[in-house]
């Protein structure tokens, strides 16, 4: 009679034994990435069966071994939808556990330094991560939808790498580097230097757009700032290529020419006086601290060398033979 109880208890321990044994090793995965995306409301049976289908788990006996761990666990009921990669070394359990505890794999998304928020679309639109609930929005839709009051969100995202959860809102993106730009440029703007011709953080914001399009020299950035920070206080046009090219837009084929020049547009600082009325790039912030740490001089000009560097001058005597020997084609008053 002791013995016909017994066969079952030992039957029972060795189930028990192997179905531990099988959840605490390594599944056997060829690739060294696997990526599988559980949409919402899979359920247990769901996720194990995209799992047997994307080779993580082998078969209907690890289907069902899966879904009686879940549950054995009492994880059935928390798994979470998302994009997830599982690789060589994972195990039942701690796939498991991944899923249930909504350890989705993060990719990147990139806004790099002086790029126009044209080319922040244009990397959101290429990326496979997100969802880009933004594509048919104009400028200023986004701008209202990330929480912004102007109609352009030009110069007011941060420039980062971002990891973002894969399926997740391009908007949500937008804003949340909308939010770490307004964070950075605030704290910046209560060190400022005395002086500046700023009237609010958005002003500073204008010009460090226009210094990071002007060089990328971190050791020039203040200079460039004293630069058009000198011609505002003396009243004097600004005259930067840069926002001629931007204000440009499509028009500008690579070639900047006198009639460019020539050719009025809100952002023209050869036609027109002060700062454009927004802000032309995304910058970093070298570019928002010499904005408002600019160097402490008297230069009102500069050209380039051509190596990336400037030559600066007080004035216009100094500044034309400067451009005589390094930029005999661009417009002496540069």
């Amino acid at each position: 009679m002791r013995l016909k109880w017994m066969l079952p208890l030992v039957l029972a321990a060795l189930l028990t034994v192997g179905f531990y044994s099988w959840a605490v090793n390594p599944l056997r995965m060829q690739a060294d990435e696997t990526a599988v995306e559980f949409s919402p409301g899979s359920g247990v049976s769901g996720i194990a069966n995209a799992l047997v289908r994307a080779h993580v788990l082998h078969g209907r006996a690890d289907s069902w071994r899966f879904r009686l761990l879940a549950r054995v666990l009492g994880r059935g009921g928390s798994l979470q939808a998302g994009y997830y990669t599982f690789h060589p070394g994972d195990t039942p359990l701690s796939v498991l556990n991944r899923i249930s505890h909504g350890q989705v794999t993060l990719r990147q998304v990139r806004f790099i330094e002086g790029w126009t928020f044209a080319e922040i679309r244009q990397a959101m639109n290429d990326s496979p991560w997100l969802n880009h609930d933004s594509r048919d929005m104009d400028t200023a839709a986004i701008a209202k939808a990330i929480g912004l009051q102007g109609s352009s969100p030009e110069g007011w995202i941060y420039p980062d790498t971002y990891d973002v959860r894969v399926g997740s809102s391009d908007l949500a993106l937008l804003k949340r580097a909308r939010l770490l730009m307004q964070t950075h440029l605030a704290a910046a703007w209560q060190g400022r230097a005395a002086g500046l011709p700023y009237r609010s953080p958005a002003d500073a914001l204008i010009m460090a757009s226009i210094i990071e399009k002007e060089t990328a020299q971190a050791s020039e950035r203040p200079q460039v700032a004293e630069v058009f920070i000198n011609r505002l206080h003396q009243g004097m046009r600004l005259q930067t290529d840069p926002t001629v090219i931007y204000g440009l837009g499509n028009q500008f084929d690579g070639d900047l020419r006198k009639q460019d020049l020539l050719h009025d547009t809100p952002w023209n600082t050869y036609t027109r006086y002060g700062l454009p009325p927004t802000p032309i790039a995304m910058p970093g912030m070298p570019s928002i601290e010499a904005a408002l740490h600019p160097a402490s001089g008297n230069e009102l000009y500069f050209v380039s060398r051509g190596n990336g560097t400037h030559v600066f001058s007080n004035n216009l005597a100094d500044h034309n033979r400067a451009v005589g020997q390094f930029q005999k084609s661009i417009p002496l008053h540069k």
